[in-house]
């Protein structure tokens, strides 16, 4: 698992902050320096709080759990398309639905809703509607595929959060500790680091800034995720070798039985010839 440099971080401008009068208080441990009024992230830190969230992503991900990328903001859209896609992940990029956590079940059923219409127009009932019909349908269906299509395969609670600006996705970082599910979020020193498990300080308004932490996280997982498919190899391959083993062990003690019954059938004959001498 690589992370990124001090050079890298400050290449892709992770160690710009806001205004100083825009600050948040308690951004003021991951705070360098005030330059022009503007606050300066300390990119040491950064580096390692992304090399402490990449190792905990890349457990999640190797467990075969879900992580939900968050990122509604112009800057982080395509970014976060591109990087969960990558590693088959869900994400929002759009509108954060309420209630998506906390309400979880309804957002289920609009889901199947939309595969409901799918199904419609595989089997052909589509084509026996209306034209009216089917404009509507198919509004609703571009609808729903623009706000829940990249959670289509989300069939539970994610077992964790990537939220970048957590000023912004507020919502979703509120139902997240309502329902106890550790958030990892980019945070900016206008923001509230608080109601964050894992604190990523950097720049969350710049896409190269974004795209460099995306970036290291979505290769941890992927390490994470190719390591559990690794280990689903070679179970059963172990289990092949353990089965020989047994067979070959059982075999073992039938041999000793064969062998064992000539001399007890020896051991009787000698009792037979010492009793009829005796006698």
């Amino acid at each position: 698992m690589s992370t990124p440099t001090f050079d890298q971080l400050l290449e892709a401008g992770c160690h710009f902050g806001h205004l100083k009068r825009k600050w948040n208080p308690a951004m003021a441990p991951y705070i360098f320096m005030e330059r022009n009024g503007i606050h300066i992230i300390d990119l040491y830190k950064t580096a390692a709080k992304v090399e402490e969230a990449a190792a905990a992503l890349k457990s999640i991900a190797k467990s075969g759990k879900k992580v939900l990328f968050v990122a509604t903001k112009k800057q982080a859209k395509q970014v976060i398309a591109d990087k969960a896609s990558s590693i088959n992940m869900p994400y929002v990029i759009e509108r954060w639905p309420g209630g998506m956590l906390t309400n979880f079940p309804t957002i289920r059923k609009a889901v199947k809703k939309m595969a409901s219409i799918d199904k419609m127009t595989k089997d052909g009932t589509f084509d026996n509607l209306s034209k009216r019909e089917k404009l509507q349908i198919s509004r609703q269906r571009a609808k729903l595929e623009k706000t829940l299509g990249s959670i289509a395969d989300l069939s539970r609670l994610p077992s964790a959060l990537f939220v970048v600006d957590v000023l912004k996705e507020r919502i979703a970082v509120a139902e997240a500790n309502r329902l106890g599910i550790p958030v990892f979020a980019m945070v900016d020193t206008n923001s509230d680091p608080t109601n964050v498990d894992f604190v990523i300080p950097a720049n969350d308004d710049a896409s190269k800034s974004i795209e460099i932490i995306l970036d290291t996280v979505c290769s941890a997982m992927a390490e994470g995720l190719e390591e559990r498919k690794a280990e689903k190899v070679d179970a059963p391959a172990a289990e092949g070798e353990e089965a020989p083993a047994a067979a070959k062990g059982g075999r073992r003690r039938v041999n000793r039985r064969a062998e064992e019954a000539p001399a007890a059938e020896e051991t009787a004959a000698e009792a037979t010839e010492a009793t009829e001498a005796e006698a």
